[in-house]
């Protein structure tokens, strides 16, 4: 091996190198019994980016509009709590947010394929501490959706 192979892979990251040498990981979602492509299969980070965009657009314009009399008091206090609120209420109800359904987007209990109201709000408390959204595992799941038992899938 050459030092260009090993810069190379090293650039790549671990699972690209470990793919090189023989490693099967599958799709996404595959552990998961998910399909590959198409309906019923793991979002996108892409999506899900967007539909959370939607989502936090749509608390801003309701804090701003009906609420908040100051642009800042709209953005710091009022739509992080609406926006909680939304997420509890609409994912434990209907398993998805209006910027969700927008995107083609719907969180489901991996078990059941039902949200609770109890998975739903541990979910949005872990999505609010940032920190466990961030850290996904193979499937492309967050940690916020493993504690919780589910996971956000295409419609």
């Amino acid at each position: 091996m050459d030092k260009r192979e090993a810069i190379g892979s090293w650039l790549s990251g671990p699972r690209a190198a470990a793919e090189e040498a023989g490693v099967d990981f599958g799709y996404r979602g595959e552990q998961l019994g998910l399909p590959e492509e198409g309906q019923g299969s793991i979002a996108r980070p892409g999506r899900r980016l967007g539909a959370l965009a939607v989502d936090w657009g749509l608390c801003l314009l309701i804090a701003y509009g009906l609420i908040a009399d100051s642009y800042n008091d709209a953005a710091q206090v009022w739509a992080p709590i609406i926006l909680f609120v939304l997420f509890v209420l609409t994912v434990g109800t209907l398993g998805f947010t209006p910027g969700k359904r927008l995107f083609g987007l719907r969180v489901v209990a991996v078990e059941t394929g039902r949200v609770s109201f109890a998975r739903a709000l541990v979910r949005t408390v872990l999505l609010f501490l940032a920190i466990p959204a961030l850290i996904w595992d193979r499937d492309g799941r967050g940690l916020h959706d493993r504690l919780a038992g589910t996971v956000e899938v295409r419609i």
